[in-house]
């Protein structure tokens, strides 16, 4: 868990778990658009496009794509990026720290260092009990933890194409 925030259960989501991959790898499949449209959206959903200016203020946006060919983009802004260790990101903000119309939630995701593995928490913070309450029963938990799988399982492969670290 982060130690800088603490979690309001009444209003935020966490998902936590140890994985058997370096933070660096971790990292670089989080940061880089080419590998974040490999694992991000969980399957049978896809991630088709995604564009990343890695700096507090710049943009992380990505197109979902349902299995029934709509498409969905997000547009949001990083708030803090600390190499290898942690990413907080919101749709509360797009680009150039400009106000979204209809922000949805903030995300902070840390990669802390655990043995060859890491400590991998992801934190969904909502403005109120109903968003929140929304964001679970739309699969939060489970729909975070596949893309947690797919992410592992993504970095693990041994393909030497990808150019993760």
């Amino acid at each position: 868990m982060d130690r800088r925030f603490t979690p309001d259960l009444r209003l935020d989501l966490v998902m936590e778990r140890v994985v058997d991959v370096p933070p660096e790898k971790l990292w670089a499949a989080w940061t880089r658009p080419e590998h974040v449209v490999k694992w991000f959206t969980p399957r049978p959903w896809s991630t088709v496009d995604c564009e990343i200016d890695l700096r507090p203020g710049g943009i992380f946006r990505t197109v979902m794509r349902s299995p029934e060919g709509e498409d969905h983009e997000n547009v949001g802004c990083f708030l803090e990026v600390v190499e290898n260790r942690r990413l907080v990101f919101t749709d509360a903000l797009g680009p150039g720290w400009r106000p979204n119309p209809e922000p949805f939630m903030t995300a902070v995701v840390t990669f802390e260092p655990h043995g060859k593995g890491t400590k991998y928490t992801a934190i969904a913070i909502h403005k109120d009990e109903d968003t929140r309450k929304k964001h679970e029963e739309m699969g939060f938990h489970e729909g975070w933890a596949k893309a947690l799988d797919q992410l592992v399982e993504y970095v693990s492969s041994k393909e030497p194409e990808t150019g993760l670290p």
